[in-house]
């Protein structure tokens, strides 16, 4: 991976999974300095130990904190901001924390950004932030807001500021095939919400893959989404307890926790009706129009918005057990199907 030569990243939240594949990628390049910036000591320790490479700088702080992103920031290039508060039920119990984190907390970086003169910011969103139903999503599309908002700020000149949303990622922590694998392993039945419920699914290396790809083509205030198959979730239990060699495994059905859908959509019908196709990926522009409507020439929202379409995991054509066990398997879990 090329384009990096002398430039220097900042990674918030680097210590989790996707953090982690994220500052593997760019140690894959020419980039000279990479700073990970997170909460947890014990994390950081173990992740110098791992990787060895001079290039690392671990800073402890937290992105509610102004002054250490700010002190952070210093003489940084680009920023990949992926601090959050991530867990649905947690979120649905501790609103007001979420807000703290994946808001105000947003608000600081780009702002320290800005002070900094970084030259682009990369915002971590979710699938929950289109049309949210729980609090970890509202939190994410305000976060959304507040990048739009921020982008087309006047008093911004300098810095590029876009935002890149996913889905599931399967090998990350605390995601739902993983946990799956743990409790066959530790012999317990496998817990699912409802088996009609659907979710989108990607490897690690597609997220990063999207990441990068907002870094090298974003402009101010874009949305970036790679598209992505999806599945059921009893499909992919019945996937996940194949590739464990298991013909036959107790599945237990608990029901939606606090908070979830039964479908997630990448894209609304509106910003599908606005978005720009690029292969595998959508470009949603920001709307730079000001608060002065009747002074616009000409708007640049859709004319008509057909609202029976939307970039939804319900209405793609459904992975079968035997997709969903290819794509487990590329995400390098460790596990290759039976058959």
């Amino acid at each position: 991976m090329k384009g990096f030569y002398g430039k220097k990243l900042l990674i918030t939240g680097g210590t989790g999974s996707f953090g982690q594949t994220v500052l593997t990628r760019f140690l894959g390049s020419d980039i000279s300095e990479i700073r990970i910036f997170s909460r947890d000591e014990t994390k950081q320790d173990a992740l110098r130990h791992k990787f060895s490479d001079p290039r690392i700088g671990c800073i402890i702080g937290d992105v509610r904190n102004y002054s250490s992103i700010r002190e952070a920031l210093q003489g940084v290039d680009y920023v990949f901001h992926a601090a959050a508060l991530k867990q649905v039920p947690s979120c649905e119990f501790y609103p007001i924390e979420a807000v703290k984190t994946n808001v105000l907390g947003t608000e600081n970086v780009l702002r320290a950004a800005f002070d900094a003169e970084c030259e682009k910011v990369i915002c971590l969103s979710t699938d929950k932030a289109v049309m949210p139903v729980n609090a970890m999503g509202m939190t994410k599309a305000l976060m959304e807001k507040v990048v739009s908002a921020t982008a087309n700020s006047p008093l911004n000149s300098k810095t590029t500021v876009c935002a890149t949303r996913y889905g599931n990622v399967i090998a990350s922590r605390g995601s739902v095939i993983p946990l799956f694998f743990q409790q066959i392993q530790d012999g317990l039945p496998i817990s699912i919400t409802l088996p009609e419920m659907t979710r989108f699914l990607m490897t690690l290396e597609d997220a990063v893959d999207l990441v990068v790809f907002a870094f090298k083509n974003g402009k101010n205030g874009d949305l970036f989404i790679r598209k992505a198959p999806s599945a059921r979730v009893d499909v992919i239990a019945q996937a996940v307890v194949e590739m464990s060699g298991h013909v036959d495994y107790p599945i237990n059905i608990i029901g939606a926790r606090h908070g979830e859908k039964l479908h997630e959509s990448l894209l609304s019908a509106e910003e599908l009706s606005v978005a720009i196709d690029m292969g595998d990926y959508y470009r949603r522009p920001s709307d730079v129009r000001n608060l002065n409507y009747s002074k616009q020439k000409k708007s640049s929202a859709p004319e008509k918005v057909n609202l029976n379409e939307e970039y939804s995991s319900g209405t793609q054509v459904l992975l079968d057990k035997s997709q969903v066990k290819g794509l487990i398997s590329k995400a390098q879990l460790g596990l290759q199907p039976n058959s």
